[in-house]
């Protein structure tokens, strides 16, 4: 069985309907989740100097319902220069329904999407290679992913580097592994995202629980990484 029916099954299984919608941008450790990964990205790309972002092209891989792709419009992005590929044909109809037409959505394994060489500035993951447990499928996405980068152009990362033990489904990337995958890639690193499994419990005690414990690097369990391509 190939990876990517691997995934999808994967998926299937975890998803169960549950009372509360524990992603719910309701739930108070979501938004401020949410919230402080914008801002970390939003102040890198204006360290990087990219104040021109309608003119910048972006793909994600694994765009899922659509949300991230939604957040870059917010930011500047034209609709007609964000890009997305996502595996699950329901996803994929999600996005599609709530994102402009003119924002192009790709159904199917990203390895085979009709991405041409060196046409994105900027090529985003979010969580997508915690949930691939092929180290062989791991690679052949990722050298995927840095062939659509343009040279001075990035792949823009973003996944959680420690295993869950309550599901076996996923497993964390560590910075280490990320270097393996990009080797020619100048990566910029840093942690973010407060725990989930302690995230949760402080925000039901007290929202303003979050940026206090995730004021502590240790207690962050993702990484956002900018991947840079040297100009040729």
């Amino acid at each position: 069985m190939a990876e990517t029916d691997r995934v999808a099954e994967r998926y299937a299984r975890r998803a169960v309907p549950q009372a509360i919608d524990r992603y719910s941008l309701l739930q108070p450790d979501v938004w401020q989740t949410v919230q402080e990964r914008q801002r970390v990205l939003l102040q890198l790309l204006a360290r990087r100097g990219w104040h021109d972002l309608p003119a910048r092209t972006l793909l994600e891989v694994g765009c899922g319902a659509g949300g991230n792709l939604l957040e870059f419009l917010r930011m500047g992005f034209r609709p007609e220069h964000l890009s997305g590929i996502e595996l699950l044909p329901e996803r994929h109809a999600e996005a599609r329904a709530v994102l402009p037409e003119r924002v192009a959505l790709h159904l199917g394994d990203a390895c085979a999407a009709p991405i041409a060489e060196a046409s994105c500035d900027l090529v985003f993951q979010a969580t997508v290679f915690s949930s691939l447990l092929d180290d062989a499928f791991q690679q052949q996405l990722a050298t995927a992913m840095w062939r659509w980068v343009k040279p001075g152009g990035a792949v823009l990362w973003y996944d959680f580097t420690v295993n869950n033990p309550r599901n076996r489904d996923v497993r964390g990337v560590p910075l280490q592994r990320v270097r393996t995958l990009f080797p020619e890639g100048r990566i910029q690193a840093q942690r973010v995202t407060l725990a989930p499994p302690l995230a949760r419990p402080a925000c039901r005690l007290w929202p303003g629980l979050y940026p206090v414990l995730n004021a502590v690097p240790l207690l962050r369990t993702h990484v956002l990484a900018w991947i840079a391509k040297d100009q040729d």
